[in-house]
């Protein structure tokens, strides 16, 4: 990818242009995070949560198949308070 460039507005907002959308396969809603590396900024797509982690969220107390089965309530919850920990800021 070549580079290319973008404006901030007053606002602090940046337009991401569209070859940069479409190498991280961006799409409206799309997390980046933002990583200072010595004096470089380096912009990335933000990973989705993988199957490891949702089910720990889920299942964090023991192997597969030893609990009882949750209601929709605790699994939602399950994920809140997992994601919660896991995005706390100190």
């Amino acid at each position: 990818m070549e580079k290319v460039q973008s404006k901030l507005t007053s606002q602090g907002q940046v337009s991401v242009p569209a070859s940069v959308r479409n190498f991280l396969h961006l799409i409206p809603g799309s997390a980046l995070i933002w990583t200072q590396e010595g004096e470089r900024v380096v912009v990335e797509r933000a990973k989705r949560h993988s199957t490891e982690e949702v089910h720990q969220a889920l299942f964090s107390e023991g192997p597969p198949g030893t609990e009882p089965a949750k209601t929709l309530g605790e699994l939602k919850q399950g994920i809140r308070q997992r994601m919660q920990k896991r995005h706390a800021r100190y």
